[in-house]
């Protein structure tokens, strides 16, 4: 039997930021699964989820809190090639922000879960502090990588 990361991360969704000072112990060990200085849940989390997320599978990852990082990470592919269960998505914040040539940008980083009407489904980290599945303005798309 074959285990996709689709499949690892939906075991996460309904995990949550937790409210007030306190921090969701799953989401400190994802933050700090690369990084020892992440102190608390507030911080964007999105890209440790997917670094999280392909550790456990022994996939290639970014290593990086950043969500562009994923930009560096696996082969380059259309999003019209894109497969539910295996493609990342990297994605702009809004559409005047830098283009995939700044990695150093603020972004976000999710799993390609499908497309309909100009928009882009991703199953992702952080997204409204948890971890679901999205829906995002294609036109905000940076990039799509194939990890396997």
């Amino acid at each position: 039997m074959t285990i996709t990361l689709y499949q690892i991360a939906e075991r996460f969704v309904g995990l949550k930021e937790v409210a007030g000072s306190a921090s969701n112990p799953q989401i400190l060990a994802m933050l700090r699964l690369d990084n020892s200085w992440p102190n608390d849940d507030g911080i964007p989390w999105c890209s440790a989820g997917m670094n999280y997320w392909a550790w456990l599978l022994r996939l290639p990852r970014s290593k990086s809190l950043r969500a562009r990082s994923w930009l560096n990470v696996g082969e380059t592919i259309t999003l019209d090639q894109a497969v539910i269960g295996f493609d990342v998505v990297i994605l702009r914040h809004k559409l005047s922000d830098p283009g995939e040539h700044v990695i150093d940008f603020p972004g976000h980083v999710g799993l390609y879960s499908g497309r309909a009407n100009g928009k882009v489904a991703l199953l992702g980290a952080n997204q409204a502090d948890a971890v679901n599945v999205s829906q995002f303005d294609e036109a905000l798309v940076l990039g799509v990588r194939r990890l396997a």
